[in-house]
């Protein structure tokens, strides 16, 4: 984060009123971060709308957001509207990222839902709409880019995605088209259902009222009809009006309307434009009148007494240190005052608002307010922190997306190794869809992530914010080799070097096991033939020459039995049995026709129906055998498919798929078993294993 001010930011209201917190949702590319720019000047928070494009925008400040053109992580901002206060939460969209703001949704009071305005693109919308759906979250659908919208586009787009809600949508607005004056047409403005009256945007401003075109006049009274017969299956009263064939009283209407969105009962159905502004009062209005009370999301929680802090996110790497940002609930707080971060107590530290990249310190904050606080070194995203007195319980776990991608990095410079250590920990801690680990075998630093962009934006900041420069490569796959047949050796280390020599002489015989059943060593030695206290060196022998198999790999699913062997009473040793028996099993591999294994992953699909046999093709030109193609069980414009695919083939997967499916297809996959891999497959890997440096 950026530059610090002190005191109030210029637009917050002086008055100790609850903040609401709004979250803009939705696909990447439909506008959300230019969404959340409008809202901001609309409001007069900011005194010129800036450019996500030309990078002037509030939102999507970081290097890492404004290369790409889209976020990368969630942009907080605030601003107040006629007296009333609201946070907004900006979520990314792109797959890679769209984690980052997973739990900051939890306590949000309503989300809304930028989408586009082509019917074809509806199914980019399902996943968000099922999530709102399951976390509870009040939410409306603000249909941007309505310009580009072709005739009859707003009808047909409600028509696909009324399946993928579980709540009725309320379409509020119809556009009014006019011509363009090169033969074409252009939305120039709305009828509001509601209100029964008509605007026209002017940018900049807000919209002005005009007379109801006379061609709309018939499919406003048929929408405004289906729009009420949607708020009476929640209100008796206006049932009986409407079914005596009354007009309803309009401000029982806008109360109906006001009711059921806060109450997640209808979803309201806006469209306008963030670039031209339009439509963008009447949203803000709408947030204003609709958007329910801190409270509601305080229970959501489980906050149920007294004042807590819903951390969402951990930034750390700015002049103030690590924050933790989060939303106050139930009550205000105070710089120093008390929060029960697990077993112990801490106080807060300072407190700060948070515009984009910039912060103002605050000496306390208000119910429903998003902060962030320093000092507070126990927390990390998702945990609610009570203070004095507060009664909370655990909040839900946040299911993250599958991390599909991993790479292998090492530092360019040795030197630099304590710092990515370092590095990482306060990375993975800001970002809660990243992993890492220490490669046993190779010793190399394993990232996970969720796709390949994600690791691509996580490499660039251990450049950029911790100076540690980073070669990556794919995860070296798990191959394993087994054996035919059986075979029988003995290994015998004998050497003398003056003084006491070395004298190690085993017999095993090993064969072949079932898939799976790891490894068995057995003792059937008799008469005395190795002393006891060296049995356990000879099997340390064996396990040492089944890390690299005569393919170059660890060897898996064998018995070995150790039948015979000899000793001498001066020159044995643990250390020379163990080299026997190294020796024995090492020839014995060879002799017991060595073959490669492969670890095989259950894949599943998730992709927007119409695409789910190219998805299929795509999994089958990879060497996958399909299990099953399949209407989604639970999302209405989806398909679902099932494979067993190598874990070879699953690089680039994620990148391929989305590439057939509007960039939205996803999947999951868990290793299943291994199978073997013969022929030209196999002896490329073999080949490339022999190649690399010992």
């Amino acid at each position: 984060m950026g530059s610090t001010q002190n005191g109030n930011q210029s637009g917050r209201a002086a008055t100790g009123a609850a903040t609401r917190a709004i979250a803009l949702i939705g696909p990447a590319g439909t506008g959300k971060t230019s969404l959340a720019e409008a809202l901001l000047y609309a409001s007069g928070a900011i005194p010129r709308q800036g450019s996500v494009e030309a990078g002037s925008s509030v939102g999507d400040s970081s290097p890492e957001a404004r290369a790409r053109g889209g976020s990368t992580e969630l942009n907080l901002m605030h601003f107040d509207y006629l007296g009333d206060r609201f946070a907004l939460i900006d979520l990314p969209g792109g797959a890679g990222f769209a984690a980052d703001g997973l739990a900051a949704l939890q306590s949000a009071d309503m989300a809304v839902v930028v989408i586009d305005p082509a019917p074809e693109r509806a199914a980019l919308a399902e996943p968000t709409l099922r999530l709102l759906d399951r976390l509870a979250v009040p939410h409306a659908i603000f249909i941007n880019k309505i310009e580009h919208a072709r005739a009859g586009t707003v009808h047909d787009l409600i028509h696909e995605l009324q399946p993928m809600s579980r709540e009725p949508l309320a379409l509020r607005q119809i556009p009014i088209r006019t011509g363009d004056g090169k033969g074409g047409e252009v939305v120039t403005g709305y009828v509001d259902l509601a209100l029964e009256r008509a605007y026209r945007y002017r940018p900049g401003k807000e919209s002005e009222r005009v007379e109801i075109p006379g061609e709309l006049l018939e499919l406003e009274r048929t929408d405004r009809t289906h729009l009420l017969e949607t708020l009476a299956d929640f209100d008796d009263a206006l049932m009986e009006t409407l079914l005596l064939d009354e007009t309803p009283d309009q401000a029982a209407v806008m109360a109906d309307l006001a009711l059921d969105t806060a109450g997640n009962k209808v979803v309201p159905v806006v469209l306008g434009s963030a670039l031209s502004d339009g439509g963008v009062h009447r949203l803000l209005k709408l947030l204003r009148h609709e958007a329910p009370d801190p409270s509601a999301a305080a229970a959501r929680m489980g906050i149920r007494q007294g004042a807590a802090l819903h951390v969402f996110k951990i930034a750390n790497g700015g002049a103030m240190g690590r924050l933790s940002l989060g939303r106050m609930l139930g009550s205000g707080l105070a710089e120093g005052d008390e929060l029960k971060v697990g077993e112990s107590t801490e106080r807060a530290g300072s407190l700060f608002l948070v515009q984009g990249d910039k912060t103002a310190k605050q000496g306390s904050v208000n119910t429903g307010d998003i902060v962030a606080v320093a000092k507070l070194e126990g927390t990390r995203a998702g945990m609610v922190i009570a203070g004095k007195g507060a009664r909370c319980d655990p909040p839900a776990p946040i299911e993250y997306p599958a991390r599909n991608a991993a790479s292998a990095i090492t530092t360019r410079d040795r030197k630099d190794d304590v710092k990515l250590s370092t590095a990482l920990h306060r990375l993975s801690e800001e970002d809660p869809a990243l992993e890492w680990s220490q490669d046993e075998i190779s010793h190399a630093t394993v990232l996970r992530g969720v796709n390949d962009d994600h690791l691509a934006v996580v490499i660039g900041r251990l450049q950029r914010r911790y100076g540690v420069a980073v070669t990556s490569q794919p995860l070296r796959i798990a191959y394993r080799e087994s054996i035919r047949k059986t075979a029988t050796v003995r290994g015998r280390h004998k050497k003398q070097s003056g003084g006491h020599g070395q004298y190690g002489d085993c017999v095993i015989e090993v064969r072949p096991l079932a898939r799976g059943e790891g490894f068995t060593f057995t003792d059937r030695i008799t008469g005395g033939a190795i002393p006891k206290q060296y049995i356990p060196a000879v099997e340390a022998g064996v396990r040492d020459a089944m890390e690299q198999g005569p393919l170059g790999f660890p060897v898996v699913d064998v018995a070995v039995t150790l039948t015979d062997g000899s000793f001498h009473s001066v020159d044995s040793s643990e250390l020379a049995f163990r080299t026997a028996g190294r020796m024995a099993m090492t020839e014995a591999l060879a002799l017991a026709a060595p073959y490669l294994l492969e670890p095989i992953a259950h894949v599943v699909v998730d992709t927007p129906s119409g695409t789910g046999s190219k998805a299929g093709s795509t999994l089958s030109a990879r060497r996958g055998q399909i299990l099953g193609l399949a209407p989604h069980p639970e999302w209405a414009r989806w398909e679902r498919v099932e494979a067993q695919l190598p874990e070879s083939a699953l690089h680039g997967l994620d990148a391929e798929l989305r590439s057939l499916s509007q960039g939205l297809a996803n999947f999951t996959a868990r290793f299943d078993h291994l199978a073997e891999l013969a022929g030209k497959h196999a002896d490329e890997v073999v080949k490339e294993r022999a190649a690399e440096p010992a």
